[in-house]
């Protein structure tokens, strides 16, 4: 008797660990499914304006005219003002992104790169993942603790289909909108959604980014001193990259209250940069200049500055993408301009400043060692961690994502509750 009584008592003790495994089983493999059909069409949207603005170089003349367009979807969708800040507020509070969000955004930047704006698509991501994870939410009338978890699943899922990194894109969910504090319950729907994505993605011929990194220095002191001085670079570079977009949005709304002329206004600032450096380097997301510097070691010292102006002006003046992929822009041509200084190879600097930039502008280390081991494989991973949490320290309560919540103090253990700031 009292043996049975023990296997019901240990029943039930596990009956709630095996019901949450099933259900979140669904369910994180509804949003990976969903999320990765979406992100896939999404990158072939992208690369299909990529290449198609290649072919037909005047598309940068109209991209005054693409503001406009842009600017008038949002109206339409009644989404304007909304970005990746609300979807981060969602994963902690009861707001909940709005559905027309996802056809806003994924119009928005597949507009933005087919006529020359400097942008990325993450951010396109992170809002159809919460789009997404919405709809779900909706549909399932959960409750805000599985509407917040359904959210990252969302995000991660997004992110893993249009990155090709399901690792990264896991923790990267779970860590950017509070940093400090990991919402444990959110890991194993996170991976179900980020890997059943990652597999969606790939059977729709999605190509996963990935970059090959030449004569990885030995763990030797004087290789950690140069990695570590890269990071410190970039982790002040990343101080300026977030000052720069915060900046250049509050001096568009300052100068041009309508947002139709703002967006115009920028456009046009853009076609006279780009005719006036002759390059179109800084148009669209930049990965053919990144994968140049892993190819055959050719960098520009300035491209790393130019890339924050044509970002800032492009995000600031209302259109629509990410700044993530800018940063890995960024972070990969300072780093590739300082290997030159320090006796790094071009590929393996540049690894090293995607890394730190990366962290440095979205304060999440841990995503970041394991993005830069998804994008240029184990080998450098000691330098990789190194990078990250170095730039992380120095480049201080800055980010991004004005919406991101920082819990404690970088300087000492102190819990300090900040949003952060530009």
């Amino acid at each position: 008797m009292k043996q049975k009584e023990r296997i019901l008592d240990l029943w039930h003790s596990v009956l709630p660990y095996l019901a949450a495994f099933c259900r979140w089983l669904a369910l994180g493999l509804a949003v990976g499914v969903s999320g990765g059909a979406l992100g896939a069409l999404f990158s072939h949207a992208v690369a299909f304006a990529t290449r198609f603005r290649g072919e037909h170089g005047w598309l940068i003349l109209l991209l005054p005219a693409a503001g406009l367009l842009v600017t008038a979807i949002y109206k339409l969708c009644r989404v304007t003002g909304i970005g990746t800040n609300e979807v981060l507020e969602a994963v902690r509070s009861e707001k909940q992104v709005p559905l027309l969000l996802a056809p806003a955004i994924f119009l928005g930047t597949a507009l933005t790169h087919l006529f020359g704006g400097s942008a990325g698509r993450e951010g396109a991501a992170l809002q159809l993942g919460g789009s997404v994870a919405t709809a779900f939410g909706k549909l399932l009338k959960l409750d805000r603790e599985d509407r917040n978890v359904l959210t990252i699943c969302g995000m991660a899922a997004v992110f893993s289909a249009v990155f090709g990194t399901p690792m990264a894109a896991v923790v990267f969910a779970v860590e950017v909108a509070s940093v400090g504090r990991l919402m444990t319950t959110a890991f194993f729907p996170a991976a179900v959604s980020s890997i059943s994505s990652f597999c969606v993605a790939q059977l729709m011929r999605v190509e996963a980014e990935r970059f090959p990194v030449e004569l990885v220095p030995a763990l030797q002191p004087d290789a950690l001193l140069r990695v570590g001085l890269v990071a410190a670079a970039a982790g002040i570079v990343s101080m300026l990259f977030c000052g720069a977009m915060h900046f250049a949005a509050k001096i568009f709304k300052k100068c041009f209250s309508n947002e139709f002329l703002r967006a115009a206004a920028g456009g046009l600032i853009l076609v006279a940069l780009t005719f006036a450096l002759q390059t179109r380097d800084y148009n669209g997301g930049g990965f053919d200049v990144v994968g140049r510097i892993f190819t055959d070691g050719s960098v520009r010292p300035e491209a790393f500055l130019l890339k924050i102006l044509f970002t800032a002006i492009t995000i600031g003046a209302g259109f629509k993408g990410g700044e993530i992929v800018p940063s890995l822009f960024i972070g990969a041509t300072l780093g590739g301009t300082l290997s030159f200084l320090l006796g790094l190879t071009p590929s393996f600097g540049a690894a090293v400043g995607m890394t730190a930039l990366f962290c440095g502008v979205t304060n999440c280390p841990i995503a970041s060692v394991l993005l830069a081991i998804e994008l240029f494989g184990a080998d450098g991973a000691v330098f990789y961690m190194l990078a990250a949490f170095v730039s992380f320290l120095l480049s201080g309560y800055f980010s991004l994502y004005s919406g991101q919540q920082i819990l404690f103090s970088k300087l000492k253990a102190t819990e300090i509750d900040i949003h952060a700031h530009g």
